[in-house]
């Protein structure tokens, strides 16, 4: 079970668009794919648990962690081989290892949080919650937007992942993920 959450090397740079719920991080991972013309990982969480929600009529539970992570990890190493330069990644272990935390009294499965912190990212996208509530099926938490930002901050900070906090419009972000995105692959190519 643990291969399944064993990140591939990779040749490309790896991107990671991480933060609490509606904070724009679908929108943000789908503009920058296209901009770059590259995969796009999207993000299995929503799709698993949209599964589960109207199959069983359930909500999410720690048994379900796994699963997902696995699902997660599958979709990054299928198309980490066909990226030319940059992966863009809506979402990534550490943020399943965060909701773990959050929604299960501080648990996380240890297999998980494992690889969520070996695997490599070259830099994480973190989405502030200066844009507005977009409520849907499976978000929960309007009131304590704050708090888990907060979370997801202290994780990136705890576990030394190098981050770039993204504020602003749709507009302004993705102008500066282009930006930093680009210095990135300006550097790998001087070092080639």
């Amino acid at each position: 079970m643990e291969e399944k959450l064993t990140q591939r090397p990779a040749s490309c740079i790896k991107i990671v668009i991480f933060g609490p719920e509606s904070t724009g991080k679908t929108t943000l991972s789908e503009d920058l794919a296209r901009h770059y013309s590259e995969p796009l990982v999207h993000e299995y969480m929503r799709e698993y648990l949209q599964e589960v929600w109207y199959s069983e009529k359930r909500i999410c539970k720690p048994k379900d962690i796994i699963p997902i992570a696995e699902g997660q990890m599958k979709a990054e190493n299928q198309l980490s081989g066909k990226a030319k330069n940059v992966l863009i990644c809506d979402t990534n272990l550490l943020e399943l290892k965060v909701y773990s935390e959050a929604y299960y009294d501080g648990y996380c499965d240890p297999k998980l949080l494992k690889h969520a912190l070996n695997n490599y990212y070259h830099l994480y996208f973190l989405t502030y919650i200066d844009v507005p509530w977009t409520p849907d099926d499976l978000r929960d938490k309007p009131h304590d937007r704050e708090g888990m930002f907060r979370r997801f901050k202290d994780t990136l900070e705890q576990h030394q992942k190098p981050y770039f906090l993204l504020r602003g419009n749709r507009e302004e972000r993705l102008k500066t993920a282009i930006k930093e995105i680009d210095q990135l692959i300006k550097n790998k190519h001087r070092e080639l």
